[in-house]
């Protein structure tokens, strides 16, 4: 029971009372039953009394109790508690707010609030305080009386009295030091977390890009950005699968070499080489349509996929287009210059099974066309395929030769016209094939120099031949005079690949080391060709050798293109006239003028001059009249090997 109830009994109480005089006085009468009865009431009063003075005194001990809880709630609580007047003075404070401020409670209360609040915020503080209304979470600066100032979130209550009259006010106050520092950790997280991230996206972006970019490099040619093999093979295998699946589809896969391309890269540079490149890209993607591709293969090799065509008329039509453009001239460091492309053709309806294949007929019909000369195509059929596999045969089986030793060298004598004597000889290289016997150059030597297996074959020819040349030296120079006053000299011939070789000068050096041959007694022939396609280069390499003190001889002159107004500015000691000018019927008028022209410009020039090709008396009789210092032909003698060299050397005949 509250108060209020109480009060409220005892007053019903009173009334009761009251009414029992009132009726004792109206009833004079009855005033024992009265008395008797106001006792009644009076004691029913009573004991209502006690029961409510016992409810009462319950109520004020859960009272107490709510007290005290709150009490210790507001003592201990970890936040800042603090009860002001309306002006601020401090009434009551907690512990909390007591280690906050540095004071002791009962030292705080009775001291206005101000004084704890820094002084830039205290006319905050003033206007909070005057606002009279609920203040949630404002931050200020709290300055404890000893310690370091620190921020704090209020939240302050206004307390009204029974009248609504404002009478104070209660603060909450909490330390956000930490908190703040946890904000601003986390401010400056987020800002590294932002930065992180936006390195990371750049990353990404970056790792993306470079992807792309490896992607593209990994099926894209890095000089003309043309597709490569891989993805040309990948478009290819899809044509071939469709075209499983659909009979009338056709395409065509056209092989590209450009024609003496080697020869512009070599004279005018690799930077005009890769200019060139360039150009043919772009003008091969131009006569093409959008569905079809065109990929480098390397160097300069060029494939071509033409896809959904209607008949091999419409291939043969894209190829004239394309020889059409790139016989167009282009401008290089002023230079015009223009290239042609020798191509081949493989078509879908030959029906091969694998994309590798029609790769590999187009570059078998590529061949056949660089065969026929520059500008040409050619469409694949079956015959070229098997002697394209009996062309890998050969290549397979001059490997073989050259492991095993199959080579042998055959001498052919060269004869002095004067003397009519045998002064050196020509070394011939000849292959003593296991099945076919012996097997002449003309068979093997082109694909040799194709392959590169020229170069290998050559040295050991060197090696053999000056090691024979020296060994003849020395067990005839004592029985033949002749030799002694005029040792024997060994020619040997000098192929483009070999010519341009960089160790080429120092392996001839080591010949003669090791065979022990003088250097004069070596003469290297080298055809015009040679020296044409290195031009420049082939005079510094000519007197390098020159320098070795060996002799060199332009063979098969005339038949080539060499420039007579250049030829003094070769280092040479002999010409070679070709055996096409000497052999035969006695000299037609035509072929005389030219081998007498020969003769006289080699004497000019200070050089001498060896006739290939002598097959008759009246031919010899011919070239002696005509000066010729030197004759080589079957007149003398067939190509022989060293036994039979020896043996004509012994003999020792004059003609």
């Amino acid at each position: 029971m509250d108060v209020d109830n109480f009060s409220q009994q005892i007053e019903e109480l009173r009334s009761r009372v009251r009414g029992i005089w009132q009726r004792t006085a109206t009833q004079p009468n009855s005033q024992q039953e009265l008395i008797i009865a106001a006792f009644d009431e009076l004691q029913m009063a009573m004991e209502e009394l006690l029961a409510a003075s016992e409810e009462l005194e319950v109520t004020r001990s859960e009272a107490e109790k709510e007290r005290q809880r709150y009490q210790e709630l507001f003592d201990f609580a970890p936040d800042g508690y603090l009860v002001t007047n309306t002006v601020g003075k401090i009434l009551e404070a907690n512990y909390a707010a007591e280690t906050m401020l540095s004071v002791r409670q009962k030292y705080l209360v009775g001291k206005p609030l101000i004084l704890f609040i820094a002084q830039q915020d205290r006319q905050i503080f003033s206007c909070l305080i005057n606002n009279s209304q609920e203040i949630e979470d404002c931050v200020i600066e709290i300055k404890p009386r000893v310690d370091t100032p620190f921020p704090a979130s209020i939240r302050a209550s206004p307390v009204y009295d029974s009248q609504e009259k404002l009478v104070g006010w209660r603060w909450l106050l909490r330390n956000i030091s930490e908190a703040k520092q946890a904000q601003e950790q986390v401010a400056k997280r987020t800002v590294e977390l932002a930065k992180a991230n936006q390195q990371l996206l750049s990353e990404i972006t970056e790792h993306k890009r470079a992807k792309s970019q490896l992607l593209h490099l990994a099926f894209h040619d890095v000089l003309t950005g043309l597709p490569n093999r891989a993805l040309f093979m990948n478009r290819l295998e899809d044509a071939v699968n469709y075209s499983k699946r659909h009979s009338e589809y056709l395409f065509a896969v056209l092989f590209l070499d450009l024609d003496r391309f080697k020869v512009i890269n070599d004279s005018l540079g690799h930077t005009f080489g890769d200019q060139l490149l360039l150009t043919v890209a772009q003008r091969l993607q131009e006569c093409l349509r959008s569905i079809d591709i065109a990929a480098r293969l390397g160097g300069d090799e060029f494939i071509v996929l033409l896809v959904g065509i209607r008949d091999v008329l419409e291939v043969v039509a894209v190829v004239e287009r394309i020889q059409k453009n790139l016989a167009l001239p282009v401008v290089l460091d002023g230079h015009e210059v223009s290239t042609t492309a020798s191509i081949g053709i493989a078509l879908s309806i030959t029906g091969c099974e694998q994309p590798e294949d029609y790769l590999r007929d187009a570059d078998i019909a590529m061949y056949r066309a660089k065969a026929q000369g520059r500008a040409c195509y050619e469409i694949f059929n079956t015959d070229m395929h098997i002697q394209a596999m009996a062309h890998l045969e050969l290549i397979n089986e001059l490997r073989r030769a050259i492991e095993l030793q199959e080579f042998r060298v055959y001498y052919q004598p060269i004869v002095s016209l004067s003397s009519g004597r045998i002064t050196g000889f020509e070394a011939l290289v000849r292959w003593l094939h296991p099945k076919h016997g012996i097997v002449l150059p003309g068979y093997f030597m082109s694909i040799a120099q194709e392959t590169g297996l020229i170069i290998p074959i050559e040295q050991w020819v060197l090696y053999e031949a000056c090691g024979q040349i020296q060994q003849w030296q020395e067990q005839f120079s004592s029985s033949c005079g002749d030799l002694a006053e005029s040792p024997l000299t060994i020619s040997i011939n000098l192929c483009t690949t070999r010519f341009g070789e960089e160790n080429l000068v120092a392996h001839i050096n080591k010949v003669l080391q090791d065979t022990g041959l003088t250097a004069p007694n070596l003469t290297l022939e080298i055809t015009e060709g040679v020296i044409m396609e290195n031009d420049d280069k082939a005079i510094i390499r000519l007197k390098q050798l020159r320098n070795l003190g060996i002799k060199l001889a332009i063979d098969d002159f005339g038949t080539g293109y060499s420039s007579l107004g250049r030829l003094h500015h070769f280092p040479i000691n002999q010409l070679k006239i070709d055996r096409s000018f000497v052999s035969g019927s006695i000299f037609d008028r035509g072929n005389l003028d030219i081998v007498q022209t020969i003769i006289t410009l080699a004497h000019k020039l200070g050089v001498n001059v060896t006739a290939e090709g002598v097959e008759t008396k009246e031919q010899l009789a011919l070239l002696r009249n005509l000066n010729c210092e030197y004759g080589q032909g079957y007149f003398f003698s067939h190509p022989l090997d060293s036994s039979q060299a020896t043996a004509l050397i012994m003999a020792n005949p004059q003609w």
